[in-house]
């Protein structure tokens, strides 16, 4: 535990840089509104005892010798204006002081809330693929959005609170000690007990608060998933489904928060109760004084004033703390990101010419206990292209993830490199730099079709993006739009088709001009006959890269230099299409069974 308060004390800390001074401005203003505010009880004392009184001032000798200057006691009971000035005076003051400290607090809060959010997202740029793999993309998101509020809130609010409280309970007391020590020391009686039920009550809220915002994060992650993937879910007819399952969650994030209530409405009604009681004792006790003439009216009244002024703030120290144990949960959850490794790519590292040939030797890997690839080992000529055809869960994409480092290939797991170099060896910017890669279902950005291509090479005009688009066999489509290619694609790309989708993908990977280019089932949304127009245009294209083609098309690889066959994550086969059709294996079967749905499709056609 206390671990974890200094984990939360330097995070506070590192962010607040930068915004010290505004805070120091804030804490300073309030102190000052604080005072200004405490003079008005007095005002009103002097006006009771002393002026509608007869009791001599009990103010400072400077204020009692201006008094004294402009008249003394019978100039101010004919010239009340002069009382209801200060009163004016001291209200604008407390005014200025309210004003300045909001701004400042505004101001250093919202740099503070900047730079928490820059660092969080940077962060999470640079963190490794797994950790986005295992992670929820809706949790994510509140928590750069929802607990980062939470944690400006305290410190723009709960935090400078606790400032103000404390500054305000020893100006407070150290008046009313002034005025009367005996009430002054009943009054204080019931501070302990307020303080202590606070912290009991804090100490039992902080762990349902955890519970509660896990849940927020877990409904958050159910209605992102949905939106993401509201064409299955239509497809499908799941509304049902997903409406229950958004029910569930909903139903144990409402369940979690009326617990909370339930606490927080015990808290309050207890503290209420100890309120009551400790007014009701110094109103009893003062009155008796009043009576029997220790003190005077208006020092009474002055008394009741502060005594309010004091015990409000400790009242509401249940709900500093009620929001510091939310802020508590929140900066352990951005903690967790922030704590997470991230991918370190060491600048000392090498910068080779990456045209060499690609070489797995010995490879194994697994996700946690499962293995994929067992004892893996192949040459992918330089200049070559290179297929690999398997079934689902053979390893195929795996192998791809591995040489751009997605996943790090654990130590004593073989080895991969490029021109004689081991990957690992390599600049992790500089490798992804240099190996295209499109994926399956590729993901486009909602911003024109001229940005999604271009966003490997910003500054890439109009022609060189139409010739990379013509390649991919996709300029055609996208000058069939009203908007050409400034069309906006809509999120993750729904205005276009599968094909569309991979094709300007495709065009996107091409402007990168990278020495190795991968196309991960990247044709599998197109049909065969664009399919044959994209590789004949590719092969023109490609001049010296070295090319990786990954598909269940027979078709699609039967032109490559060299086929892999991967079964159960390991080589069945290796070899070129004429090759590997001469000898029994899963490649001449699953080619016989492609070119007979092929003639069946075309008698079919034809009849």
């Amino acid at each position: 535990m206390k671990r974890q308060k200094a984990e939360r004390r330097r995070m506070i800390f590192r962010f607040l840089k930068g915004s010290y001074r505004y805070f120091l401005l804030a804490v300073m203003f309030s102190m000052l509104y604080t005072v200004f505010n405490s003079l008005t009880p007095q005002v009103i004392r002097a006006m009771v005892d002393s002026i509608i009184g007869t009791e001599p001032f009990q103010l400072p000798e400077p204020v009692i010798a201006l008094i004294e200057q402009v008249g003394g006691r019978e100039y101010i009971r004919s010239h009340l204006l002069w009382v209801v000035a200060a009163i004016l005076l001291i209200a604008l003051c407390a005014g200025v002081c309210t004003f300045f400290s909001r701004t400042a607090t505004a101001v250093g809060a919202e740099g503070f809330t900047k730079r928490i959010r820059e660092a969080l997202f940077s962060h999470i740029q640079r963190l490794p693929y797994q950790w986005h793999v295992k992670n929820r993309t809706g949790d994510i998101i509140q928590r750069c959005t929802s607990d980062v509020e939470m944690v400006r809130n305290f410190v723009s609010g709960q935090m400078l609170e606790m400032v103000r409280i404390v500054f305000l309970l020893v100006f407070a007391m150290s008046l009313m000690f002034s005025m009367d020590a005996k009430l002054t020391w009943v009054a204080l009686a019931f501070v302990p007990v307020v303080v202590l039920y606070s912290f009991l009550f804090y100490s039992k809220i902080s762990a349902r608060f955890r519970k509660a915002d896990e849940a927020e994060g877990q409904l958050s992650a159910t209605v992102q998933e949905n939106l993401t993937g509201v064409r299955v879910v239509r497809a499908f007819g799941r509304e049902s489904y997903e409406i229950e399952r958004f029910d569930q969650k909903n139903n144990l994030f409402a369940d979690l928060w009326i617990r909370l209530s339930y606490v927080m409405g015990m808290y309050w009604g207890f503290g209420d109760l100890f309120t009551g009681l400790q007014i009701m004792t110094i109103l009893v006790l003062g009155t008796i004084e009043t009576v029997h003439g220790n003190i005077s009216v208006g020092t009474f009244m002055a008394f009741i004033s502060y005594n309010a002024t004091l015990v409000w703030p400790i009242r509401s120290l249940g709900r500093v703390l009620s929001e510091m144990s939310k802020a508590g949960v929140s900066i352990d959850r951005i903690n967790d990101i922030l704590s997470e490794q991230d991918e370190a790519d060491d600048p000392a590292a090498l910068t080779p010419d990456l045209h060499g040939d690609i070489t797995f030797d010995h490879v194994q890997f697994g996700y946690g206990e499962t293995p994929i690839l067992q004892d893996i080992s192949f040459t992918v000529k330089a200049g070559s292209t290179f297929a690999i055809l398997g079934g689902t869960g053979s390893g195929k994409s795996t192998l791809m993830h591995l040489l751009d480092r997605l996943y790090e290939l654990p130590p004593d797991s073989g080895t991969i490199s490029i021109g004689g170099v081991d990957i690992r060896a390599i600049r992790l910017s500089y490798l992804r730099e240099n190996i295209g890669m499109v994926l399956q279902e590729p993901f486009l950005f909602s911003r024109t079709i001229r940005e999604n291509i271009s966003a490997v090479k910003p500054s890439a005009n109009l022609d060189e993006i139409r010739r990379m688009s013509r390649i991919a066999n996709v300029d055609e489509a996208i000058m069939g739009f009203s908007g050409g290619y400034e069309t906006i694609v809509g999120e993750r790309g729904v205005t276009l088709s599968g094909g569309q989708k991979q094709r300007v993908a495709i065009a996107r990977m091409l402007m990168q001009q990278a020495p190795i280019m991968i196309f991960d089932d990247s044709l599998s949304a197109v049909d065969a006959e664009t399919d044959a127009k994209i590789r004949q245009a590719l092969n023109r294209h490609l001049g010296n890269s070295t090319v990786i083609l990954i598909s269940h098309r027979i078709t699609t690889l039967m032109s490559a230099d060299c086929i892999l066959v991967l079964s159960n994550g390991k080589i069945a086969q290796m070899g070129t299409h004429q090759q590997l059709i001469q000898q029994p294996g899963i490649y001449r079967d699953i080619y016989e069974i492609q070119t007979a749905q092929s003639d069946q499709a075309l008698g079919t056609k034809e009849g």
